[in-house]
C-alpha cells in the first residue's frame, strides 16, 4: 500500500493581493437637466393651483365612477304605478328637462305626488274634431305646486299646474300642445 504523495500545500498570499488594483473616477462637469429645477420653484410658488388641479381631477373621477346605484327616493315619495322600461342598449339618454304643464282637470292634480309616472294626453276641441293623443309617456311628477292665490283648491276653469321631467323633444311638444289643446293626465 503505497500512499500517494499529498499536493503541495498553496502558499498563502498576502491579503488584498487578489483584489484588483484601485482606479480613479476621471473629472467630469456635473450633469444638469435644464429646467428642473425653475419647475419645481414653480410648482412649490403655484402649488394652490397644483392643489385645486388635482381635487379638481379626484372629483371628476368620483363622479365618472359614480356608486352605480340609481338614487331611491324616500318610502313616502316612491312612484306609484307601473315603473316605465329604461332606454335600449346602446340608445344615448335623452337630456331631461322640468316642464310645468297646466292640466285641465285641477281635482286630477290634487291626486298627484312627486314621483308619480303620468302619460300627457292633449284632447282637441269639439269643434276641430275632438281628436285626443298621447304626448308624453311615463313622465315623472317632480313637483305639484300649491296655488299662488291662496285659495284652498284650484281654478275650475284654468285647471292647475304641475311640473314633469320628460326629454327636451316631449317638453317642446308639451308646449305645443298646450296652445292648441286642453291636457289631461293619467297615472302609468
Amino acid at each position: 500500500m503505497s500512499l500517494a504523495p499529498s499536493p503541495a500545500p498553496l502558499s498563502p498570499r498576502p491579503p488584498g493581493t487578489d483584489v484588483p488594483a484601485t482606479c480613479e473616477v476621471p473629472q467630469f462637469a456635473p450633469i444638469r437637466v435644464r429646467g428642473g429645477r425653475h419647475r419645481l420653484r414653480r410648482l412649490v410658488r403655484h402649488r394652490q393651483r397644483a392643489m385645486a388641479a388635482g381635487l379638481a381631477v379626484t372629483a371628476a373621477a368620483l363622479l365618472a365612477a359614480g356608486s352605480g346605484a340609481p338614487a331611491e327616493p324616500p318610502p313616502g315619495d316612491r312612484a306609484r304605478g307601473h315603473p316605465v322600461a329604461d332606454r335600449p342598449p346602446g340608445r344615448p339618454a335623452a337630456a331631461r328637462v322640468t316642464a310645468p304643464v297646466r292640466i285641465a282637470d285641477a281635482a286630477t292634480v290634487r291626486l298627484l305626488r312627486p314621483g308619480d309616472r303620468v302619460d300627457v294626453i292633449a284632447a282637441e276641441e269639439a269643434a276641430t274634431g275632438g281628436e285626443a293623443h298621447v304626448v308624453a309617456r311615463g313622465a315623472r311628477v317632480t313637483e305639484v305646486p300649491e296655488p299662488l292665490d291662496g285659495t284652498s283648491g284650484h281654478t275650475v276653469d284654468g285647471g292647475a299646474l304641475v311640473v314633469l321631467s320628460v326629454p327636451r323633444a316631449t317638453a317642446a311638444r308639451l308646449v305645443g300642445a298646450s296652445a292648441t289643446a286642453r291636457l289631461a293626465v293619467t297615472l302609468c
